[in-house]
Parts: structure tokens; sequence; C-alpha cells
């Protein structure tokens, strides 16, 4: 089950249902279902008070994974700054807010999936798999 949640911040615009079909067929690209998936819409401020409680990071972030995967079960709780996809729809996306915010959903569910963007090689590889996942919502 996946849920959609927020704090301190409105609900964006995304279609619920066909969000939830969409990350359902992208994690079975990989093999995985969905288990317990809770989306967190927040601030930067709460993203930034996640990443300093949790991960003892001093930065804001677009979005943190919490990852509680059992085998192919996708569970995880995922905080996303609406703040920073925003400005990074700005910066990176031609101001496509939508799109950026559907990149950065499918980002968590590529992390629970089992890929990383920090290592050498591997920013490439999560950016690859990310414009797989959204060549299948706009297919789809």
């Amino acid at each position: 089950m996946i849920t959609y949640q927020t704090e301190d911040i409105e609900m964006p615009p995304i279609r619920k249902r066909e969000t939830t079909e969409w990350i359902k067929a992208v994690a079975a690209t990989y093999g995985k279902k969905i288990g317990e998936i809770a989306y967190i819409f927040c601030s930067d401020e709460k993203i930034l008070e996640v990443n300093r409680q949790y991960l003892q990071h001093d930065y804001y972030t677009d979005i943190i994974t919490f990852d509680y995967c059992e085998g192919n079960r996708l569970n995880g709780d995922l905080f996303i700054s609406l703040d920073t996809v925003r400005t990074n729809a700005e910066q990176f996306a031609g101001g496509d807010y939508l799109r950026e915010l559907h990149r950065v959903i499918i980002h968590g569910i590529l992390h629970l999936c089992g890929i990383n963007d920090k290592g050498p090689g591997e920013r490439e590889i999560m950016e690859e798999a990310e414009n797989r996942a959204l060549g299948i919502m706009v297919n789809g």
C-alpha cells in the first residue's frame, strides 16, 4: 500500500491512483512488489530537521528515503521537500514542476530497488533508471 501525506505543506497536485499504479509498474520491472510505502511531502525546514536528526547531515535535499525493505517487498518512508523540488524544477527541468516531482517520487523507489547514486558512475545509472521510469509513466 502506498500512502501520501503532508507535513507543514499542501498536498502536491498528483493523481494518486495513477501515480500508485506507475510506482507498482516500475517496481515490477525490478522484480519487486510494493509493501508499505509512505510518501511524506514537506517543506525545506522539515526535511532539514529530518536530515539532521536521523542522518546527521546539515543540508537541504529533495528526498530522504528510509529503507525498511524485506526481500522483494519494498517498504519505506520517503520524505520529499516540495520547496527543493520546485527550486530544482526551475534550475534543471525547464520549470516543469510535475515532471521533477515525479522524478523525485520514483528516485526513492529506485533506491529501495537497490540503485545507488553516491559512488563512481552511480549517478548516471540512477539518471538512466529515472528516465526509463518516467518513460513508463508517459507511455502508460
